[in-house]
């Protein structure tokens, strides 16, 4: 007994000369000044997180945006050419025969880029995804620019094959709101009015959202469904999408809901003319959807949402 309280006694002197203070001391309050540079480092570290600044000099980044500038090339220069081939034949439902091969169309490309850079080919899908914290705003910018530049390709790639007068009569497959037509009385303009065709867009953009990359942002449902299902899903809803935006107005003129920035972009850029009409439509239609889509997402717990 005396031996474990002499070892209990040079136990508590070396604590002493180690400079260790007892348990029953009463700890040293942190200074103010060392709490707020913890917060501020906190901060910045958050906001590098959100912001992902270094993804700007990743190579990793960039080759996957790579794959979609050659993933969104491939889709313009494909559903442009689809569009001007089903109006050109004079098929007896055009609107549909559109709408089935654009949606076979985006699912084999997104299936084609979805390992390597999570299958977007779309601004608003990269968008959203900066938005709802599944990518970093600079993966996004990157992504975006490569899609633009894409839509671009894609559309000299078809003006450099097509011949000048379809060019012309179909306006390179590109994103219209009206034409011009001869009339009795001179040229007139057909087509579908400014608030009606943002309308449009703004639904057909989050129905899109809601509908597929929802789905395809869940992990649960995406492990669930596979994916070549999930591809599949987004490919009918778009054209679905489509199909619907061109008949339910009926409106000649009008090419219906764009829901790809970068695709309307390219025939603008390359085509110009009336195709500038507007266009704004099909930036600010889809940015409005993104911008409700993520807070939407609110309401869902955030660990259900996944990247790519």
């Amino acid at each position: 007994m005396a031996r474990n309280e002499r070892v209990a006694e040079d136990e508590e002197n070396v604590c002493i000369r180690c400079g260790v203070l007892p348990f029953a001391s009463t700890p040293k309050q942190v200074p103010k000044f060392l709490l707020k540079r913890e917060e501020q480092k906190q901060n910045c570290t958050k906001l590098n997180d959100i912001l992902g600044l270094k993804e700007l000099f990743s190579l990793e980044v960039w080759r996957a945006s790579l794959a979609e500038l050659l993933g969104t090339a491939v889709l313009v220069f494909a559903i442009d050419t689809i569009v001007i081939s089903s109006y050109q034949t004079e098929t007896k439902t055009p609107h549909l025969i559109i709408s089935f091969l654009v949606a076979i169309t985006v699912t084999i490309l997104l299936l084609a880029t979805l390992p390597v850079s999570g299958g977007h080919i779309n601004p608003i899908v990269s968008l959203v995804a900066a938005l709802t914290g599944i990518i970093s705003i600079s993966r996004a910018f990157v992504y975006i620019l490569a899609q633009c530049i894409g839509g671009t390709l894609g559309a000299m790639a078809l003006k450099a094959v097509v011949k000048s007068k379809i060019e012309q009569t179909f306006s390179l497959g590109g994103c219209t709101l009206t034409v011009v037509v001869p009339g009795h009385h001179g040229p007139r303009v057909i087509g579908l009015n400014t608030s009606q065709a943002l309308w449009l867009e703004i639904i057909c953009s989050f129905v899109f959202l809601f509908a597929s990359i929802r789905m395809a942002f869940d992990e649960r449902q995406a492990k669930a469904l596979g994916r070549v299902v999930v591809c599949s899903i987004i490919g009918i809803v778009v054209g679905l999408l489509v199909f619907v935006s061109t008949t339910v107005t009926a409106t000649k003129g009008y090419a219906g809901a764009g829901m790809n920035p970068a695709r309307c972009l390219g025939p603008a850029l390359i085509r110009g003319g009336h195709l500038w009409g507007g266009h704004w439509i099909f930036w600010v239609g889809p940015a409005i959807a993104c911008v409700a889509f993520a807070l939407y997402t609110k309401v869902i717990p955030h660990e259900q949402l996944t990247e790519g």
